[in-house]
């Protein structure tokens, strides 16, 4: 391939425009101590597609090789087919105008499975898309009868091992007897014949260079590539590498993986009016069938996935919602919650909501599998939302969603800060009135943001929590203090830039989907109102930022965005977050994106912030709660395979 890894270019833009200038490195003389050790994360975007656009944006040459494949594998229109990193759906998209009914594909670029949800749907194309890791990804029960590997999507692991891990995955995932259609780049003639140097103009604005070498064990291809507008200068300066496979190698890791019938179909050759068709040029294509695995015993019907929903008690106060109680808006939430559920497969849900009975009924009748949704806390107690997983968790209850410790820590924001602060994290700088302290420390600055310490759902944050004198301080503590009693005040500088939101779904080691960067819109909001979001914008229709407040997808620096993105999934991992989370920032003066919040187990309501983001994504609100429950059972099942925890879900 020319161009495996290129600059992030955001999605929403031409790569001429939106790409940043940037330094090279210089001549360098080992390229291969240059290559980060996952160079493919995140690098296949719009740029990558310019660059090797005469390959893998050519109509012509994926109908020839989907030609190929069909009768090499012996592709059938009922037959269910994963292709497995499928990039921007090309061979989707050709099978799916052939008449394929059962389409699946799954890849690690965000960007890439964007692009080929909008071509599906342009197309009016029905092709299941979904982001995922080809050593771990989620197969459904019945299993696929094909998995196509191609366009050159194998061996960019550093570690040998880890192409063993897909093999062993695919044959997995395949129903018994199915059939693996495998292409790669034809190792032994790449070696002998890589160009060392190149450049060409592969339009009217890009200068690509290129440079190649084998790695120190010759196992290897790196590559670095240099792209260069004619306008901006430098716009990439990226590493990539495959590990080179001849036909017998290949051949004999698929027999070790365990599979039948190894079969070579000779060799897929690019054609390009460009010169330089890097690992692209010439591909082996085989094919590999898994075992034919004895049949389930006539009459034995598939386990039937039953899962509990856990929620908040309506029959009881609720001292954070508008009024202390459940109201009409929150009864339509719930109803649409279960409109919603109703459509997702492969589940059967049921609804507990009467917390006088839940640990009673808990003991007597244990559900087989928690959905958690009660962020409202035992018996509507926000500072109990802890004591429903710690139950749970008692009770060897599997369920969805953060552990009792995560969300005591996650509570407490002084706390949150402190951990981000530890994992260089930018915060906004701030101090804390205990709730006895009738000394007010001053911030140094104003304005300033007063909340309290501890609490979620934005409580007793409004309009008056901006605070522009010491008068104003002290008057917005004391109404803390009266309305939330017993709680210290944290006092905050007061960022004024743009408002973001980022939210992930699944678990470390298992898989992360990283939904779209989500900007509040704050535009609409009637002038003198600090732009903030309050209690109010949560839990009041009548007011302004309930009805004036917009959200949109972030068009913001790709540094910036990619930044927000590290921190959440670095506080993810050190909080202890599970299955999904969302994390808030907010920029200071100097443009640097600081932490205002982590929220493990975020809202999952149809108009909330985390369903918003997965619609800017292409995923339905009934999409959004089947990745959480997926995300769930997933790192359940890779925790029994580790030996880790029991086995108490049933097999999907």
């Amino acid at each position: 391939m020319s161009a495996d890894s290129i600059s992030s270019a955001p999605e929403t833009a031409s790569p001429a425009v939106a790409a940043p200038t940037r330094r090279t490195l210089g001549p360098v003389q080992d390229l291969e101590r240059h290559l980060p050790a996952e160079w493919w994360r995140g690098l296949f975007n719009a740029l990558y597609l310019k660059t090797d656009g005469d390959v893998v944006e050519d109509a012509a040459a994926t109908a020839r090789e989907v030609d190929l494949i069909v009768e090499a594998a012996g592709l059938e229109p009922q037959h269910r087919i994963l292709d497995l990193c499928c990039g921007q759906g090309r061979h989707l998209m050709e099978l799916g105008r052939r008449g394929f009914q059962n389409l699946t594909g799954v890849d690690r670029s965000r960007y890439l499975v964007r692009l080929a949800r909008r071509r599906a749907a342009a197309a009016g194309l029905s092709i299941t898309l979904r982001e995922g890791d080809a050593r771990r990804f989620r197969v459904p029960e019945e299993g696929f009868d094909r998995i196509l590997l191609l366009g050159n999507s194998f061996g960019y692991f550093e570690r040998a091992d880890d192409d063993r891990v897909v093999l062993d995955r695919v044959r997995t995932a395949l129903a018994p007897g199915g059939t693996l259609a495998l292409e790669l780049t034809d190792g032994r003639w790449l070696a002998e014949t890589f160009e060392r140097r190149s450049w060409e103009w592969i339009d009217g604005d890009h200068l690509v260079c290129r440079e190649r070498t084998l790695s120190a064990d010759r196992n290897r291809l790196v590559c670095r590539e240099v792209v260069v507008h004619a306008e901006r200068g430098v716009i990439a300066d990226q590493f990539y590498a495959e590990r080179l496979y001849t036909a017998e190698a290949i051949a004999e890791l698929l027999r070790e993986a365990g599979f039948a019938r190894v079969r070579r179909h000779g060799a897929v050759e690019a054609t390009s009016e460009r010169g330089d068709l890097g690992m692209m040029a010439r591909r082996l294509v085989l094919t590999a069938e898994a075992p034919r695995r004895p049949q389930a015993p006539a009459g034995k019907k598939p386990a039937v996935r039953e899962v509990t929903v856990l929620m908040g008690d309506p029959r009881l106060p609720d001292s954070v919602k508008l009024g202390g109680t459940f109201n009409e808006e929150d009864l339509e939430t719930i109803q649409k919650l279960k409109d919603a559920l109703a459509e997702v497969k492969g589940f059967s849900f049921k609804f507990w909501n009467d917390h006088s009975k839940l640990i009673g009924d808990l003991l007597s009748d244990p559900p087989a599998f928690v959905f958690n949704l009660c962020d409202e806390g035992f018996e509507n107690d926000a500072l109990k939302e802890l004591h429903v997983p710690a139950l749970l968790e008692m009770l060897n209850v599997p369920y969805t969603g953060c552990p009792p410790a995560c969300l005591a820590v996650c509570y407490d924001k002084a706390t949150v800060r402190a951990v981000a602060e530890d994992l260089d994290v930018p915060v906004p700088s701030q101090t804390i009135l205990e709730h006895d302290d009738q000394a007010a420390h001053l911030p140094s600055a104003f304005p300033a943001l007063l909340k309290p310490a501890r609490g979620d759902g934005s409580i007793g944050i409004t309009a008056g929590s901006v605070v522009h004198t010491p008068d104003e301080l002290l008057a917005a503590a004391d109404r803390i203090r009266r309305e939330w009693p017993g709680r210290a005040i944290l006092v905050q500088e007061f960022l004024t830039g743009p408002e973001y939101t980022v939210g992930v779904i699944g678990n470390p080691g298992v898989g992360m989907t990283v939904l779209p960067v989500l900007e509040v819109d704050y535009s609409a909001l009637p002038e003198g109102l600090p732009k903030i979001l309050g209690y109010e914008s949560k839990w009041d229709p009548a007011s302004p930022y309930w009805n004036d407040l917009k959200f949109k997808e972030a068009e913001l620096p790709e540094p910036a965005r990619r930044a927000m993105i590290d921190h959440t999934l670095k506080l993810f991992g050190r909080l202890d977050c599970r299955d999904y989370a969302r994390m808030d920032f907010r920029c200071g003066a100097d443009g640097v994106p600081r932490l205002l919040e982590v929220n493990p187990n975020p809202g999952w309501v149809w108009d909330g912030k985390f369903n918003l983001q997965a619609g800017m994504a292409g995923y339905s609100y009934a999409d959004m709660l089947r990745m959480i429950l997926e995300a769930a059972v997933d790192r359940l099942e890779a925790g029994a395979e580790k030996g880790s925890v029991p086995r108490t879900v049933p097999a999907a």
